[in-house]
């Protein structure tokens, strides 16, 4: 029996209910043990968990019950379709059946009397076309999804719920407040009955905090700890110890209750975590930028022949669709009639609007500035531009970097080491003649105060935080890895032509040998080369029209391939050629030519020598000079000759150069490299650049590269601008330092607090609070990779 094919997919899993770095690292230990799952990574600030595994082996229900037996519950999405065809009630069966067969779908339901029907599905991970495709087996239509009107609704209640138990949460520990600052400030009258503090306290432990009881018991049903069993324990024991001290003390209790520290506690906590609930969605701030730039509706011709506005589910590809000045362009697509400029600068970080006309592509998301154009849709959705930029940024996002992968561990054993500490700190004050009250007050200090989660915030965070930044200047990371390796870069190796150079050659030099005069005999040789497709024949053409030459009339062309060309004009036979043409005919033996140089001669004589040169990019030398700023070295890597790639290497300042190279010479130049342990960097734009491209520790793909180049290279500049490549280099090492910046402290932050709470320095009404901050002030200096823009370049 053969065996069974391996069909491997990968998902995005919404992740609800992850507090800290031990909830991700539980989330990946149970994953990751499942037969069929060969990667999983868990993001805590997108709590998302991506996933590549078998599909023959595990199906969508399994990944949403092994996160739920985790003590997790993945995000599920709510779509509204109507339903054209609804005739009958025992259709409803028939759709119903049909869409639970998209994998994906968790419910559908059929309103017969409002013909439509409300599917719910794992967010992110069922499209439209999927659905309607399955329907459509059975003979209905779904038309007019909402789902993102109605994906946004729901998040928006989740959030007003969120806020509202914040501002109840506040609402009732003011006294508490009150009554802490009287207490710190020797007013010790003042202060609420015992009774008051019980009514106050209670729900705020049982109800508001309620998430951390059912946090806390799905980390320990999984076996594990997390920054909620931390929290629990704290705030029930001060809780507990309250109700203890207020049964066996009575009336004398009046004032020596601790119902203020575990009602603090919760409200601190809530709120650090509404805070950083805040700062984690603005680092989101790109992907949603750019997500708002896809339109709702699209104007299509209807049967009558005249454009009307419909939603953007009804346009498909190979359909035209008409924009008028300010309208965002609604999908990729080629322009078929008219003339416009369309702002791009979402996609190549380029502010002029660029001029489009009949047969230019268009992309999603842009904006038609002045003009009305008629476009054909060439790519929808999850295929367009707009949603692999998405995809490319998210996946930049998810995976581990080794600084990360270590934090992990540290987390993982994290809770444990504490609960044993808070344990050792209780029984030191006892064994030391102090009171069961000190003893217990310091123990809750040392659980409150110790929390993984500013560890876990650190590097995700700056690492969404730095990735949007540059995905705004127009660089695309394609996964985590490269953002790590690009900082540690020492040598950039460059392809020349497409890359330093534009494809299409120069006639920089040239001179007659004859009774004609230059530009005559120019005139003659490009009137010759104006018959021939070569690239060297277009620069002999360009010079002629930059010069306000006419061209002449040619009879009896002939190209002779790999050598020049040759025809007549006025009956008299000229030849334009290289130098191994001009031996071939004869007509010099010993001439000392150059292999970029093109000659005109006739049968007799040598008559006018052309020099071709590279046309260097304008940017290339400040270009050059700013990656030499940031101590990095260059070397050129060209399969052309050595004079031309010696003359661009001069002329833009690079000094290392090899020239002649084969594709597979190319990658054995970058093995070289590493072999003397640089970490190297290659950028390229053709097919033949793609090896050395891959070999590289990080390859860069120019966005005019062929798809294969831009397909290999982790890093892709989304335009075609040289100065983009240093940028790239320093978005990564400015997001790494955040990144160290941000472990120094949340490091430091515990070796600190966890001394000052074991020996009784802190209350834990103030580890609470100290708690909170530490993970809000690890994401807010992550935020401040947003104002992060290129260095200006200067030569």
């Amino acid at each position: 029996m053969a065996p069974t094919a391996t069909v491997l997919k990968r998902v995005s899993l919404d992740i609800e209910g992850m507090t800290c770095n031990a909830c991700v690292a539980r989330l990946e230990r149970a994953l990751s043990r499942v037969d069929g799952i060969e990667t999983v990574a868990v993001n805590l600030p997108l709590e998302k968990a991506t996933l590549v595994f078998d599909t023959k082996v595990v199906e969508f229900r399994d990944l949403k019950d092994i996160v739920e037996r985790t003590g997790f519950d993945v995000g599920v999405q709510s779509r509204e379709y109507f339903i054209d065809g609804l005739s009958d009630p025992t259709d409803i069966g028939l759709i119903e059946a049909a869409l639970y067969n998209v994998s994906g779908v968790t419910a559908a339901e059929v309103n017969f009397s409002e013909e439509r029907v409300r599917v719910s599905c794992l967010s992110h991970n069922v499209s439209d076309d999927s659905l309607k495709a399955e329907v459509s087996k059975v003979g209905f239509t779904l038309l007019a999804p909402s789902s993102a009107q109605t994906e946004f609704r729901d998040a928006e209640k989740v959030d007003d719920r969120e806020r509202l138990l914040m501002i109840v949460a506040c609402l009732i520990s003011i006294p508490f407040l009150v009554q802490m600052i009287a207490q710190f400030a020797g007013w010790d009258a003042i202060h609420m009955m015992p009774a008051a503090e019980v009514v106050l306290a209670t729900p705020l432990q049982f109800i508001i905090g309620a998430r951390f009881y059912r946090s806390a018991y799905n980390a320990l049903r999984g076996r594990s700890a997390n920054m909620d069993v931390l929290v629990v324990l704290g705030t029930s024991a001060a809780y507990f110890f309250s109700w203890y001290l207020l049964l066996s003390l009575g009336e004398a209790a009046e004032g020596e209750l601790y119902f203020e520290a575990s009602a603090l506690i919760l409200t601190f906590v809530l709120l650090g975590k509404r805070l950083e609930h805040r700062a984690k969605r603005a680092t989101l701030v790109a992907i949603r930028q750019l997500m708002d730039l896809r339109p709702r509706s699209v104007r299509i011709q209807n049967e009558e022949g005249t454009w009307e506005q419909q939603p953007i589910g009804e346009l498909r590809v190979g359909t035209t669709f008409e924009l008028r000045p300010g309208d965002r362009i609604s999908a990729d697509g080629v322009v078929q009639e008219g003339v416009t400029t369309v702002d791009e600068a979402f996609l190549t970080g380029e502010s002029s609007p660029i001029t489009k006309q009949t047969g230019d592509m268009v992309f999603e998301g842009s904006l038609n500035v002045d003009g009305r154009i008629v476009v054909e849709c060439t790519a929808l959705g999850e295929d367009g531009t707009l949603a692999k930029i998405v995809r490319t940024i998210e996946n930049a996002q998810t995976g581990k970097i080794a600084v990360q992968r270590l934090v992990d561990r540290v987390s993982s054993y994290f809770v444990p080491v504490i609960l044993a500490i808070s344990l050792g700190v209780f029984a030191g004050w006892l064994i030391s003649g102090n009171s069961l009250e000190l003893a217990l007050i310091s123990a809750v200090s040392v659980l409150v105060i110790a929390c993984p989660c500013a560890l876990g915030l650190a590097t995700p965070t700056a690492i969404m935080t730095g990735t949007g930044a540059a995905a705004r200047a127009g660089i695309l990371y394609k996964d985590i890895q490269c953002i790590e390796e690009a900082q540690r870069v020492t040598v950039i190796a460059f392809d020349k032509t497409g890359t330093l150079t534009s494809a299409l050659p120069i006639l920089s030099q040239y001179s007659s040998c004859s009774d004609y005069s230059a530009d005559s005999a120019l005139q003659i040789a490009a009137s010759i080369q104006s018959h021939s497709e070569h690239p060297i024949a277009s620069a002999f053409v360009d010079a002629v029209e930059s010069r306000d030459l006419a061209l002449l009339d040619v009879s009896d062309f002939r190209n002779h391939v790999a050598e020049g060309v040759e025809g007549s004009i006025d009956e008299r036979t000229f030849y334009v050629g290289n130098l191994n043409f001009l031996r071939r005919k004869g007509l010099v033996k010993e001439i000392e030519g150059l292999d970029d140089e093109i000659y005109l001669f006739d049968s007799g004589s040598l008559l006018a020598r052309f020099t071709i040169s590279d046309n260097v990019r304008s940017e290339a030398q400040q270009a050059i000079a700013s990656i030499h700023r940031e101590g990095m070295s260059t070397v050129l890597l060209s399969g052309d000759s050595r004079e031309k790639t010696s003359r661009v290497a001069d002329a833009i300042g690079i000094s290392d150069f090899h020239a002649r190279l084969t594709p597979d010479e190319k990658v054995s130049a970058v093995d070289e490299y590493i072999g003397q342990g640089q970490v190297v960097a290659m950028v390229g734009d053709g097919v033949n650049d793609a090896p050395a491209l891959a070999r590289a520790q990080v390859g860069i793909a120019m966005s005019s590269g062929t798809d294969v180049s831009i397909e290999v290279a982790p890093i892709t500049l989304m335009r075609n601008d040289l100065n983009l490549i240093s940028a790239a280099i320093q978005a990564s090492r400015a997001t790494f330092r955040k990144i160290k910046q941000n472990l120094f402290w949340a490091f430091i932050y515990n070796l600190v607090m966890l001394p000052l709470a074991a020996f009784g320095f802190l209350t834990p009404t103030l580890a609470g609070a100290a708690m909170a901050m530490s993970s809000v002030s690890v994401v807010c200096n992550s935020l401040l990779l947003r104002t992060w823009k290129p260095k200006e370049a200067s030569s």
